[in-house]
């Protein structure tokens, strides 16, 4: 999960601010740089895995619990108003949505998982406590299997063909064809695509990250999904990447990735 919050604290300052020039004509990480609700509820998922998988109905009530729990921890991370809202009511307030946090947090799935088929039932899980319309459940499920195809070895190609075949996305244009008439869209169906598309154009993980940013729209959530596949494709972040992420989460966020990176490196 470290791409995914590498890609979101990179693209934190660029939200809804369309670069122009090159994708590498900006500093990958600056001073502002820092985590957003896309960390936050990242780690929450992997937390709630670490601790639950594979029971399906303990990982789903320890989703609803960290989600709660990392979501009262850091209230000012910069949540949409739906989930604010949700979070603010215990989760008690309804939610049918199909925006992109559903796709943002999943990473940890697609490596706790054994198969395809359970990587896409505990996408759901993951998704379903906030997402329950099913372009929500779409963008997660979508997510994690492309991060199990790659870890697991699937080429870009493969990727690309499972993803657009199974859940329809359109994943034939090009990042220069979509950027002239992209804008903000915080859908699952308006950015996921995109976000997926930066992956398969890039040439490493630092280029996936910034070809997502680069695109415009919601920066840090498209650099975090674009993130979460690339590290799974390319293997782990360098090092100095690394130090930036480390650099900028606190004590208990290092501590519950450090207790979510020992737990994947004993399975």
């Amino acid at each position: 999960m470290l791409g995914a919050i590498a890609g979101d604290i990179a693209g934190s300052i660029f939200e809804g601010r369309p670069l122009q020039g090159a994708k590498t004509d900006f500093p990958l990480f600056s001073a502002n740089c820092r985590p957003t609700d896309d960390t936050i509820m990242t780690l929450a998922i992997g937390d709630a895995l670490r601790r639950g998988y594979p029971d399906r109905e303990n990982t789903a009530a320890l989703v609803m619990e960290c989600m709660l729990s990392f979501g009262r921890r850091y209230p000012s991370a910069g949540y949409g108003g739906n989930f604010f809202a949700w979070l603010m009511s215990n989760g008690a307030h309804p939610s049918y949505s199909f925006g992109n946090g559903s796709a943002m947090r999943v990473s940890a799935v697609g490596w706790a998982c054994a198969s395809l088929e359970e990587t896409e039932e505990f996408a759901t899980i993951s998704a379903s406590v906030t997402h329950g319309h099913p372009e929500g459940i779409k963008g997660a499920c979508s997510v994690a299997s492309a991060i199990y195809l790659a870890r697991t070895g699937a080429s870009k190609d493969d990727i690309r063909d499972y993803v657009s075949s199974r859940y329809g996305y359109n994943l034939s244009r090009t990042l220069a064809e979509i950027k002239p008439a992209y804008s903000f869209d915080v859908t699952c169906q308006g950015s996921v695509p995109e976000a997926i598309t930066a992956f398969l154009e890039s040439t490493d993980i630092e280029d996936a990250i910034r070809s997502a940013i680069w695109l415009g729209g919601d920066s840090d959530t498209q650099a975090a999904i674009a993130g979460s596949i690339a590290e799974a494709f390319y293997g782990p972040l360098p090092r100095a990447m690394q130090d930036e992420v480390y650099a900028r989460l606190d004590e208990p966020l290092l501590d519950c990735l450090y207790a979510w990176q020992d737990w994947l490196a004993t399975r």
